[in-house]
């Protein structure tokens, strides 16, 4: 079974900009979301800003991608519980996100005769510790890709 996954953990608001959150924990954001970008008809309907570090590394379990993202963030500990608390003050937060897409056809599909089996993981202690220290949410989104029968 085909499968894409990746990993990553955001930072949101909707009145602290991606670029505040930067400046404020010194670290450089993978990738950013500006409050309202995605929306522009018939009116721009707020979204968040939101502030990312992700791991789209193809052939890792989940929880490999997980412990790349948070190894880049482990000395940031405080600084970015402390900006959690800013942020959800005012309705933002912090996000460990796990995105899955099963039969997703529409990849490159590797040699499948040694690639490691990606469906199984797990969040050992060190993870949930951080979750729990930074004040994030865990967020796992898995999403069918199998075509309908009459669209064939």
């Amino acid at each position: 079974m085909p499968l894409r996954q990746y990993a990553y953990f955001a930072l949101f608001s909707e009145h602290i900009s991606a670029d505040e959150m930067t400046s404020q924990l010194g670290i450089r954001p993978d990738e950013v979301s500006v409050r309202g970008s995605r929306f522009t008809e018939p009116t721009v309907i707020p979204v968040s800003h939101s502030w990312k570090i992700v791991c789209r590394e193809p052939d890792l379990r989940v929880d490999e991608q997980i412990a790349r993202v948070l190894d880049r963030l482990r000395l940031h500990t405080g600084r970015i519980a402390e900006l959690v608390t800013r942020l959800a003050a005012d309705g933002g937060g912090a996000v460990l996100h796990v995105v899955r897409y099963f039969n997703d056809t529409d990849q490159d599909q590797p040699d499948t005769s040694d690639a490691p089996n990606l469906f199984g993981w797990h969040l050992d202690r060190n993870v949930l510790d951080f979750l729990t220290t930074v004040g994030a949410e865990l967020d796992v989104d898995e999403y069918d890709m199998t075509p309908d029968e009459d669209t064939k």
